[in-house]
């Protein structure tokens, strides 16, 4: 991964890396500097978040629409962000990573999703395959696996879902049997991010029958060319194209039991906790597609006249647009409240529910309505905005659908009240 020793203004980015614009900035903040409650992003975040908005300006829109009639993966473009350090953000500095904290991964997911949500997915599956190794792998896993993320630029996956389960994860049937001293996997997965491509899999695996859903399922580190993977076809979707999302089938894999993450039967837990990591992160790509929307529909109001006058004069318009003001800033703020509890070692579980479910509904709206606003022009291709429309669906399902948020949001209201919370919500 690209270091350059040194950045002087934000002016300077060219091909700086992320690495060398955190060592410019101490990321925990001084007993002196930390009085409470700020808004504020710090030096290094701003730097972060012009780096990564320069990066989408020039190398992401240019080429967005052609992913997106095309399909093709845009390997170039990760390579070049991988380059800057925009990829594997989570990974520890002694194993070659940024060592960045959730929040500053959310500022970088913003950014890139403005661009293109599809590229965005791409190169955000890998912190989420990634994930489960930086809460529960031990040194030697993740100095193999998470060291190798920055020696090159690769993409790994996180394969959990299954052709007959997504929501309900007790209904996984991807089964592993202990043999001697390996593990030997059986199933099928589906709707799998960066599988056509990846080095490697998070696999979630039955490993007893019997037991409950917390206690009956272990995580395994799958190398991708093992004996017995089959990658299915790429598929195409309604929106993010440039995603590659394949079925992948594992007929008697052989893994090593030194692939085991964490304990047997602790997989779920480990892949749970992943979310609280990673759901910020997808509400932030929601929140860069939501405000993309509302700033090319702004503009083109500004521009386009009907009756005598900018469009932005109606105040069916105008009022629009203010909701996806009010949307966009909400949501944001609920995906930085999540993440900092994730950085400070608080549990986040709900506030990052909050954050997926808001920001995704935020994107969907202001997605249509930017359509509206455009008019007969909003649904024709040479415009932007038809393709938000199509790319925003997909947040509201994956990681976790909109229906499951609010499933663990009412659960968290109601344990609040059992444990007897002077109030719900809130600080």
């Amino acid at each position: 991964m690209l270091r350059l020793a040194h950045v002087t203004s934000k002016s300077v980015f060219n091909r700086a890396s992320i690495a060398a614009v955190a060592r410019m900035y101490s990321s925990v903040p001084s007993e002196e500097s930390f009085v409470g409650m700020s808004f504020g992003l710090t030096e290094e975040q701003k730097s972060i978040q012009d780096l990564t908005r320069k990066f989408t300006l020039e190398e992401i829109i240019p080429v967005a629409a052609e992913h997106d009639r095309t399909g093709k993966y845009p390997m170039e473009i990760v390579k070049k962000a991988w380059e800057l350090g925009l990829v594997n953000t989570h990974i520890e500095a002694k194993y070659g990573g940024s060592d960045l904290k959730v929040l500053d991964s959310a500022i970088i997911s913003e950014e890139l999703a403005f661009g293109c949500s599809g590229i965005q997915t791409a190169i955000e599956a890998n912190n989420l395959a990634e994930a489960p190794l930086v809460v529960a792998g031990n040194d030697a896993q993740k100095k193999k696996y998470l060291g190798r993320m920055t020696e090159a630029p690769l993409v790994a996956s996180y394969g959990v879902t299954e052709p007959g389960a997504g929501s309900d994860v007790a209904g996984l049937r991807t089964s592993a049997v202990k043999k001697g001293n390996a593990w030997v996997l059986n199933g099928q997965k589906m709707w799998i991010t960066n599988a056509g491509h990846a080095n490697w899999f998070f696999v979630l695996a039955r490993t007893d029958a019997n037991a409950s859903t917390g206690k009956g399922f272990t995580g395994f580190i799958v190398d991708a060319d093992t004996p017995g993977i089959q990658v299915g076809r790429k598929e195409i979707n309604m929106g993010q194209r440039a995603s590659d999302t394949r079925g992948v089938t594992f007929e008697d894999v052989v893994v090593p039991e030194e692939n085991v993450l964490g304990s047997v039967g602790q997989g779920f837990k480990i892949a749970m906790n992943a979310f609280d990591i990673t759901r910020p992160l997808v509400a932030s790509g929601a929140v860069g597609l939501a405000r993309r929307a509302m700033e090319e529909a702004t503009k083109y109001s500004l521009e386009r006249k009907t009756m005598g006058t900018h469009i932005f004069n109606h105040q069916a318009v105008s009022f629009m647009l203010a909701d996806m003001a009010i949307g966009i800033e909400s949501a944001r703020m609920m995906v930085y409240a999540s993440a900092y509890m994730r950085d400070n070692g608080q549990k986040n579980t709900w506030r990052a529910s909050i954050a997926k479910v808001l920001a995704s509904e935020v994107a969907n709206k202001s997605a249509a309505d930017a359509v509206q606003i455009f008019g007969g022009n909003g649904f024709n291709t040479e415009y932007p905005v038809e393709k938000l429309m199509r790319d925003a669906k997909i947040f509201q399902i994956y990681e976790g659908t909109s229906q499951i948020q609010r499933l663990i949001i009412s659960r968290g209201l109601a344990d609040m009240v059992k444990s007897g919370s002077e109030a719900l919500g809130g600080f």
